[in-house]
């Protein structure tokens, strides 16, 4: 198999081309610098609106993971317009060239987030509950809707809300470990937030499985199948680090921090079930949530 990805020096993007490459498959990237000589990999431009077709050339699978990180910086009015304009214009680029390549890919996977739901307490979620209010439901939102271009051209499209990836590498568990291990962390707020999380080997396999698998389409929730409480999760990393986890934060000193990310990143609640995973019969290696902290930690085997 042939395999395209978009956003391949990022945290899932790299795990997932390491990924396909040690299971025999072919992988080329399309990245922003120059390619020239690079073998294997293609130039694209999503703000200028440019892509090497070349890239496209015998592939059977388009992996799309490409976007501003969300909590990398203050959600100032720009850094906003970055957030929300590098997904849907690299998504929309993508989706109207593969629709318009005489040799198509049969499908595009496209990355989305959780954060389609917004805050929505206590509710069980799934592929076909509403989307929520706030900047990161209304950016989801145009994210999904830029990849119908494929989808029209008969391209099969699965949209993968990912959640909270768990890796000592990158994302919110990197940015909380250090905290954590000189006995800094707790509970966020009431704590009674739902975090919908996965390990990052399992968003690597569900990626290839949506892939794979001919009947996984639409909307698919990459999240592992048991979602805890904010105070749930600070307990059980505090025991994965063998660190007490006693000292709270705030809402109010939260949102003093990093203002309104801290509403929506931090302190809404998505209670997300994988209904479309576990419908098509996806394993999970870590479906609960002390056995993945392990592992990311590098804890076992």
């Amino acid at each position: 198999m042939k395999v395209a990805i978009t956003g391949s020096s990022g945290l899932v993007g790299s795990a997932l081309k390491d990924k396909l490459r040690s299971q025999g498959n072919e992988v080329v990237t399309f990245v922003r610098s120059n390619a020239s000589g690079q073998s294997g990999k293609f130039l694209w431009n999503p703000e200028a609106g440019t892509i090497d077709t070349a890239g496209f050339a015998g592939v059977n699978a388009v992996i799309n993971l490409a976007g501003e990180s969300i909590a990398a910086k203050r959600w100032t009015a720009e850094q906003k317009i970055k957030i929300r304009d590098s997904r849907v214009k690299g998504t929309t680029l993508l989706a109207q060239t593969i629709a318009k390549l005489e040799s198509r890919p049969e499908v595009l996977v496209s990355a989305s987030a959780i954060g389609f739901y917004g805050d929505r307490g206590d509710e069980v979620l799934t592929e076909n509950s509403a989307p929520g209010k706030g900047f990161l439901a209304d950016v989801c939102q145009q994210w999904e809707r830029s990849s119908e271009a494929a989808e029209a051209s008969g391209v099969r499209v699965v949209r993968a809300r990912l959640g909270v990836v768990l890796s000592k590498d990158g994302g919110a568990l990197q940015k909380m470990l250090p905290i954590f291990k000189l006995g800094g962390g707790g509970v966020i707020g009431s704590g009674k937030q739902y975090m919908s999380w996965i390990a990052l080997d399992d968003v690597v396999n569900a990626l290839i499985f949506a892939v794979t698998n001919k009947s996984v389409s639409g909307a698919m929730n990459v999240v592992a199948p048991n979602s805890v409480r904010n105070s749930e999760f600070t307990e059980a990393l505090g025991h994965a680090l063998h660190r007490p986890a006693v000292l709270p934060l705030p809402a109010f000193a939260a949102q003093l921090i990093m203002g309104e990310m801290a509403d929506q990143l931090l302190l809404a609640s998505a209670y997300v079930e994988p209904l479309a995973l576990t419908g098509n019969k996806f394993e999970f290696e870590y479906p609960n949530l002390a056995g993945a902290l392990l592992h990311a930690l590098g804890k076992t085997s």
